[in-house]
């Protein structure tokens, strides 16, 4: 799984799929299967922090979209 932030998910997700970004690139090819928005960036940033740095917040998001997880690999 992967988590960011962009302010362009299209553009982004085109650049993961291209192997533009080292620390991903050796993981492609990606399927999305779950995306957030925020009217904020702010926002945006401390949700992707949150995911990142708290073990209980990511393995509730794991857990909670297990089935997209299962259907994309």
């Amino acid at each position: 799984m992967y988590i960011g932030c962009t302010n362009d998910l299209r553009r982004r997700f085109k650049e993961h799929q291209k192997g533009q970004n080292t620390s991903t690139e050796h993981r492609k090819p990606f399927t999305l299967v779950y995306y957030e928005a925020y009217a904020a960036r702010e926002d945006a940033l401390l949700r992707e922090r949150k995911l990142k740095g708290f073990k209980n917040s990511y393995k509730h998001l794991s857990k909670r979209i297990s089935k997209s997880l299962e259907n994309s690999a």
